[in-house]
């Protein structure tokens, strides 16, 4: 189960310093229900390969089953030329935050009219997803949350950007 908050941002948060970058790129079969495909390119890591089914959003938005399995590089080229549009590109770095949280945010196709920043935190449980508040430094650079909006999804913006397949 992925239990994540999110925000839309404005660049990266100032006075943090990330721990880790990755590059990634992803793209869609399907947005309801979603069928993903993502390259994740750590920096001083590996690159994997997978693809993600996540279903229905529950409990308002912050929860929703997500099943990933790993595929090789070999087929992660197969499957991406039968999506037959250009991936999503953005990249990632994440911050540690206080109770052993990470912020991860996201440039999104950064030179594109349609680029955007967000930023997300997972949690353990519901409970501590709705208890959260941001640390008093990122009040400001978390004020716009998009949590339980709907269609703020990447696979929304998938659809609104690449005119992928429903």
């Amino acid at each position: 189960m992925e239990i994540e908050r999110k925000w839309m941002v404005a660049g990266w948060p100032k006075g943090l310093d990330a721990v880790a970058e990755c590059r990634m790129r992803q793209g869609y079969f399907s947005v309801r229900p979603t069928v993903r495909l993502r390259e994740e390119a750590w920096r001083g890591g590996p690159t994997t390969c997978m693809l993600c089914f996540k279903g229905a959003p529950q409990a308002g938005g912050l929860a929703r089953e997500e099943i990933e399995h790993a595929v090789d590089p070999e087929l992660f080229g197969r499957l991406e030329r039968l999506l037959g549009l250009p991936m999503i590109q953005k990249l990632q770095r994440r911050y540690p935050l206080p109770g052993g949280l990470t912020l991860e945010v996201n440039q999104v196709d950064a030179g594109r009219p349609a680029g955007f920043w967000y930023a997300e935190v997972e949690f353990a449980s519901l409970d501590a997803a709705n208890a959260w508040r941001p640390p008093t430094a990122l009040t400001g650079y978390l004020a716009d949350e998009v949590t339980r909006l709907p269609g703020q999804s990447m696979g929304e913006y998938w659809l609104a950007t690449r005119g992928g397949q429903g």
